[in-house]
């Protein structure tokens, strides 16, 4: 009797857990502006697609482009690491723009999709029909709508990077995922935030923050080029020499760390990032004394730019070149001068 009773709590158990993901396609629609449970915003460019299938795959090829089918569904926490995690990093949201026009689907919802054969149904029953287990299911398509690659479940970002290159550069005309996988051989980012000691700590009143101009970096913690930016081009000399001109900050730009911005608002990390439109990891956030913003460097950069980026601010050069660009060229030209060759890749 107390094994039965054992074994009817854990399936109660079991049934509660999941009914947050079972709960889209019975519940009623929600007013405008209103948000399921669990919602996470998706990259602004996703395609807004009018889910005829078939008209997706044929835009998509004349563009040299594939689809990619995002299975999704809210309160998905793997679902959430994909858009932050990975869609995070400015390096794997560029290469997925370039190969595929990413198109998401509700696990759970009732808009009508157009499949592949033409016939209409909701992107419920098209989820069934795909066979979709697991969220987030992505299903690259190729140019005729054969399916080229499928993941099931979450990749990490140097997995998911892997496969976009296998199906973007249409590999699986070649050799299986797994084949290519072995040859690449991508490396994992190290899953942390690497601080430091000159750190501004907590409390973080940024308004108090006087006497050098601020460095805010809004990082995360699965980034191969944030491991790169701390682990590499920080700790050479002349990098550290830059950055002692600065105080500097550091924050999860997913995180819910409280913090008074320079212009003396209360906020938090997340909150300060999306107001700031930053949307990728690492950013480098330039402030003067008075919480004004001076610049920004948010593309992947090499040594020699991201301490052109340092040089611009601390300097003042920025009043003297509007453009960035213009002072790259001329520090590059004094440094010619001095007998010194700028590698602008290393």
């Amino acid at each position: 009797m107390l094994m039965l009773l054992r074994k009817f709590l854990l399936l109660a158990s079991l049934f509660l857990s999941l009914l947050p993901y079972a709960h889209a396609a019975n519940e009623a629609p929600l007013a405008p502006g209103m948000v399921h449970p669990g919602y996470e915003e998706q990259p602004a460019w996703f395609k807004n697609s009018f889910l005829d299938l078939r008209e997706d795959v044929a835009e998509a090829a004349k563009h040299g482009k594939r689809v990619l089918l995002y299975f999704y569904q809210d309160g998905c926490p793997y679902c959430k690491k994909l858009l932050q995690d990975n869609f995070g990093q400015r390096s794997i949201a560029d290469k997925t723009r370039q190969y595929f026009d990413v198109i998401a689907i509700n696990m759970w919802g009732d808009r009508e999709v157009t499949d592949l054969g033409g016939a209409a149904t909701t992107e419920k029953d098209f989820a069934k029909q795909m066979r979709v287990m697991f969220t987030p299911t992505l299903i690259a398509l190729d140019e005729k709508g054969a399916q080229a690659l499928r993941i099931n479940g979450y990749y990490a970002p140097h997995q998911f990077s892997a496969a976009l290159d296998y199906a973007g550069l249409k590999k699986e005309r070649e050799l299986p995922f797994k084949d290519y996988f072995a040859q690449v051989a991508p490396a994992a980012a190290q899953g942390k935030l690497h601080a430091e000691a000159r750190y501004l700590k907590p409390p973080y009143r940024l308004d108090q923050a006087v006497g050098k101009p601020l460095l805010v970096l809004f990082e995360q913690k699965q980034c191969l080029p944030c491991d790169e930016l701390h682990l590499d081009i920080f700790k050479r000399k002349e990098s550290r020499i830059l950055l002692d001109k600065f105080q500097m900050v550091q924050f999860d730009l997913w995180a819910a760390t409280e913090l008074i911005t320079p212009d003396g608002k209360p906020t938090t990390a997340r909150e300060w990032a999306k107001t700031l439109k930053v949307n990728y990891a690492p950013t480098m956030i330039f402030f003067d004394a008075e919480g004004r913003e001076l610049f920004r460097a948010e593309a992947y950069l090499k040594a020699f730019h991201v301490q052109s980026v340092l040089d611009y601010v601390a300097s003042g050069a920025y009043r003297q070149y509007p453009e960035f660009q213009r002072f790259v060229e001329a520090r590059a030209d004094a440094m010619r001068a001095r007998g010194m060759a700028p590698d602008m890749m290393k």
